[in-house]
C-alpha cells in the first residue's frame, strides 16, 4: 500500500485497521486521522506513531482513501462539513464502517459514487474478525484490492452483491460477538450453580466455544451432524438439547437476530436522511 489513507474517527475499529496497515509496512506519515478526543489522539501517537488532527484540515486533500469510522449519528454532519470545505479530492475512494448508513446517503453528502460500505465486528481488534463488504458500481477492481488490503489484518472478509445484505451481516456477525458473550455468561452462571468457581466456569466455557468453533471451521460436515455426534440419546447432552428445544431456545435466538436486522434498517432510515 503506497497510498495516503485518511481516517475520520480514531477509535477502536480505526485503530485495528491502522495497526494492520502498519504491520504491512505502511508508514505512519502516510496515515491521516481526524479525532476530536485528545486521549484517543495521544493513544494513536503512542501506539502507532500516527499524528492525529483534532478536525479535518486541508492536509486531508492528499488522501487517496478516506475511511469513515464515525458513529452513525455524526456521519452526516461530518460528511457535509468536509464536502463544503472541499476537504477531499474528487478521486478519493470513501470506505465506511458506520453501521446502518446507506451508500445512497453517503453519495449525496460526499458528492461521489466511489463508496464502499463495510460491517466489521469487534474480533477484528485481535485479527479474528469478519467483515462484510459492499461496493457501488463506480468502485473498480483495483479499489476493491485496496480495501481488501486495509481489512486483511482484521481477519476474514466477504464481498456482498447487494447492499441490503449488510443489514443481515450486522445482525449475524456485527452484533454476533455479544450473543456469544451472552451465552458464555449463562454457561459461567450454570457452572457456579453446579459448584465450580466463576473462574473455572469461565475458562471451561470459553475453551469449549473456541474448540467447537474451530472444529466446525475445519470440518466438512454440517453443523447439525456435528451436534448429533455429541448427542447420544438418553445421555447428558441429549438432556440439555432437549431442554433447549422444549424452551424454543433456537427459535428465540433467530427472533433476536431478526430484531437486530430490523434495527439496522431503522438506523439507516433514522440517520441516513
Amino acid at each position: 500500500m503506497t497510498k495516503t489513507i485518511a481516517f475520520i474517527g480514531g477509535g477502536n475499529m480505526a485503530s485495528a485497521m491502522i495497526g494492520g496497515l502498519i504491520q504491512q509496512g505502511v508508514k505512519p506519515s502516510s496515515i491521516l486521522v481526524a479525532e476530536p478526543f485528545a486521549a484517543a489522539r495521544e493513544k494513536l501517537l503512542a501506539d502507532f506513531g500516527v499524528v492525529a488532527h483534532e478536525a479535518i484540515s486541508s492536509a486531508f486533500n492528499a488522501a487517496d482513501i478516506v475511511i469513515w469510522a464515525v458513529k452513525p449519528q455524526t456521519f452526516k454532519d461530518a460528511a457535509l462539513a468536509a464536502k463544503n470545505a472541499n476537504a477531499f479530492k474528487a478521486s478519493a475512494l470513501h470506505f465506511s464502517v458506520a453501521a446502518g448508513i446507506p451508500s445512497n446517503s453517503m453519495c449525496a453528502w460526499l458528492g461521489t459514487e466511489r463508496i464502499v460500505r463495510a460491517m466489521p465486528n469487534t474480533p477484528a481488534l485481535i485479527g479474528k474478525g469478519i467483515t462484510g463488504l459492499f461496493a457501488r458500481p463506480a468502485v473498480t477492481a483495483a479499489d476493491k484490492a485496496d480495501v481488501e488490503q486495509v481489512v486483511a489484518n482484521m481477519g476474514q472478509f466477504v464481498w456482498l452483491d447487494t447492499e441490503s445484505k449488510l443489514d443481515a451481516v450486522t445482525a449475524i456477525s456485527g452484533s454476533g460477538p455479544a450473543y456469544v458473550f451472552y451465552f458464555l455468561e449463562a454457561m459461567t452462571e450454570a457452572a457456579v450453580k453446579m459448584g465450580l468457581s466463576a473462574d473455572e466456569g469461565r475458562k471451561l466455557a470459553i475453551a469449549t466455544f473456541s474448540g467447537a468453533t474451530e472444529l466446525a471451521e475445519r470440518s466438512d460436515e454440517s453443523l447439525e451432524v456435528l451436534r448429533q455426534r455429541v448427542t447420544s440419546k438418553g445421555g447428558t447432552t441429549y438432556a440439555a438439547i432437549t431442554s433447549m428445544q422444549s424452551n424454543e431456545v433456537a427459535q428465540k435466538y433467530v427472533q433476536a437476530m431478526l430484531a437486530a436486522e430490523q434495527r439496522a434498517k431503522e438506523l439507516g432510515d433514522e440517520f441516513g436522511r
